[in-house]
């Protein structure tokens, strides 16, 4: 059996191109189409750990055109079997500051017509949606947080837009008024596909902005892409510590039901 290149996977949001330095640039090709770069291979505290841009290094995919099902099976190809998945978010809630990090337990998805599935027929797979972030792994970054002290939320729901726009006010008041913590563009169908894979998978949402449908928040001035570009530079420097944090203490097994998520869907 070859041995896995990696096994441990990063996919870089937006302003989170620069983490790897000097690791070996590798390209992948999938049933699904090239993913959105090469990937970096670096070896950290021991550990084969893959980082994927999300968006591409150019920025060149918007959050609607992401080759979600290549960049997922890429890792995967790779021997990867964990996943973590920083992203830049906007915040629901006026309690989730910008500088704050989410680590998030459910999603909402508002997206539409991104291929969602690596089960088109003719074989049918239901995977379960109730538990796609591991929470393995979801513990290991809020311990992580605690150590470094950076302020955190240990849930959030985030509901996934569709893009590249950002929400209406009345759309961003109606995410509000359900509870709601979090408002991003790219966590589905990253996630879900994931859990196909039988991968482990965590999201890191880093919080740039209060989003413009905040009851009380009309003084608030409308978020950019500059500003959010802004805002996650700002804190790059946290992101980078938890991210080695959690590697540094990284679970030798996984204790948890996401390698059996595959099994589980399939019809008996």
């Amino acid at each position: 059996m070859t041995k896995p290149k990696a096994e441990i996977g990063i996919f870089g949001g937006s302003g989170f191109y620069e983490f790897f330095k000097g690791g070996e640039e590798v390209g992948i090709t999938t049933p699904y189409g090239k993913p959105s770069d090469k990937i970096v291979i670096s070896e950290i505290y021991g550990r084969q750990v893959a980082f994927l841009p999300r968006h591409g290094k150019k920025h060149q995919y918007p959050p609607h055109m992401i080759p979600y099902r290549a960049n997922v099976y890429a890792m995967h190809k790779l021997g990867v079997k964990q996943i973590i998945s920083p992203c830049a978010a906007g915040s629901l809630q006026f309690k989730v500051k910008p500088g704050d990090f989410v680590i998030c337990d459910q999603f909402v998805d508002r997206t539409r017509g991104r291929k969602d599935t690596y089960y088109d027929g003719p074989e049918s797979v239901h995977i379960q949606s109730v538990d796609t972030y591991c929470p393995q792994l979801r513990q290991l970054a809020v311990e992580s947080c605690q150590k470094l002290k950076i302020s955190h939320h240990e849930i959030g729901t985030v509901v996934v837009i569709q893009g590249p726009r950002f929400s209406s006010r009345v759309e961003s008041r109606w995410f509000s008024s359900m509870g709601w913590e979090v408002v991003n563009m790219t966590q589905y169908p990253e996630n879900i596909l994931a859990h196909e894979l039988d991968m482990c998978y965590v999201n890191i949402a880093l919080i740039t902005d209060y989003d413009a449908g905040l009851e009380g928040s009309e003084d608030i001035k409308p978020v950019t892409h500059q500003e959010v570009i802004r805002v996650f530079n700002e804190n790059n420097h946290k992101l980078k510590r938890l991210l080695l944090e959690m590697i540094k203490y990284w679970p030798k097994k996984r204790n948890c039901e996401c390698e059996k998520a595959l099994e589980q869907a399939k019809a008996g």
